[in-house]
């Protein structure tokens, strides 16, 4: 356990921002995790994890700790379901395709989003219909303050869309170190009616899909929609789809009326946020390494060398040209730190 000096954390963040932390341990044990957070000559703290929800624009002057913990572990299983506790430096990708191999249902519809699982209850990450909040069962967590361990259960994570606790009242106060997923093991609810899942199972004359088969095709959709961060850094989805009212949603279509929606509720429509996005000319656009994606609007991306204010900078302008449109607000799903 040795604490490094001046250490550039582009290979940590897949936006590949090039900030450096002044100082910077990676833990792969739960004691070493304890023993670091009471270290008196390091008051403040900076945890990151698979670095795939951040917007890195400054250098870090708190000693920064990546988590690296590692396991899978069966907790319990009955002839419906399973409980399954993974570490929270377990890459997501990875502990999906290996519930899957075991017959797992629940999280193939979350296949190929970036980052580790300790970081996924943060932001209830969700895609093609499916969200964190529908397979967790609970979080286990350290106390940063105190190196106290306790456990969130669902209702605590008080889970909303690409929300929960974590980014608010118990906002950088732990650490999650593994979280306990509640999976199926027969007679799995596929979830196949959101997006182009059934166009790709139908290009592929698949009537009976398995989990794997919604894996697969919830893959080649994201790979022909978004890029690869090893290849351009970018950190997914950068914005949140907007949520807006009925009666503003009457108001828009009058004048779009091709303008895509789907109901959130009786009084409530939510708007791709892609969508208002290309609408205001900014897909595909590049502002030195600072751009937008040529495939998908809703994705900034870092083509070699910007600066993660460069890409803040964007950001706003983007923010600004769609209110200025459409009069809704958008606001990023990234922490920006």
């Amino acid at each position: 356990m040795t604490i490094k000096h001046n250490i550039s954390l582009k290979p940590y963040n897949t936006f590949g921002i090039d900030v450096n932390a002044k100082n910077f341990i990676s833990i792969t044990s739960l004691d070493d995790l304890k023993t670091v957070l009471q270290l008196p000559d390091y008051p403040e703290k900076f945890i990151i994890g698979g670095g795939s929800n951040m917007l890195l624009t400054q250098n870090i002057d708190a000693l920064t700790i990546h988590i690296n913990l590692r396991g899978k572990e069966i907790v319990k299983q009955t002839n419906d379901t399973v409980l399954v506790k993974i570490a929270a430096g377990e890459n997501w990708h990875q502990f999906v395709l290996w519930a899957i191999d075991n017959d797992f249902g629940g999280v193939e519809n979350l296949s190929l989003i970036p980052g580790n699982v300790g970081t996924s209850p943060v932001q209830n990450i969700g895609a093609y219909g499916v969200e964190l909040k529908d397979v967790f069962y609970n979080c286990s967590v350290l106390e940063i303050a105190t190196g106290n361990e306790s456990t969130f259960s669902l209702d605590a994570c008080n889970f909303g869309y690409r929300n929960s606790v974590f980014k608010n009242a118990a906002k950088n106060k732990y650490i999650i170190t593994s979280v306990t997923f509640k999976l199926t093991t027969k007679n799995h609810s596929l979830n196949t009616s959101y997006g182009a899942i059934e166009q790709e199972l139908k290009q592929n004359n698949i009537n009976n899909p398995s989990l794997k088969d919604v894996s697969n095709a919830v893959i080649s959709i994201r790979q022909s929609k978004l890029p690869n961060p090893k290849e351009i850094g970018n950190s997914g989805s950068f914005f949140k789809n907007p949520v807006i009212s009925i009666e503003e949603f009457h108001l828009l279509q009058q004048k779009y009326p091709n303008i895509p929606s789907y109901t959130v509720s009786d009084s409530e429509i939510k708007i791709p946020a892609g969508w208002l996005i290309e609408q205001v000319g900014f897909k595909g656009k590049r502002f030195g390494d600072a751009g937008v994606h040529k495939n998908q609007a809703l994705v900034l991306v870092n083509y070699g060398n910007a600066s993660g204010q460069e890409i803040l900078d964007l950001a706003y302008h983007i923010i600004e040209k769609v209110k200025e449109t459409f009069n809704i607000e958008i606001s990023p799903e990234v922490n920006i730190l």
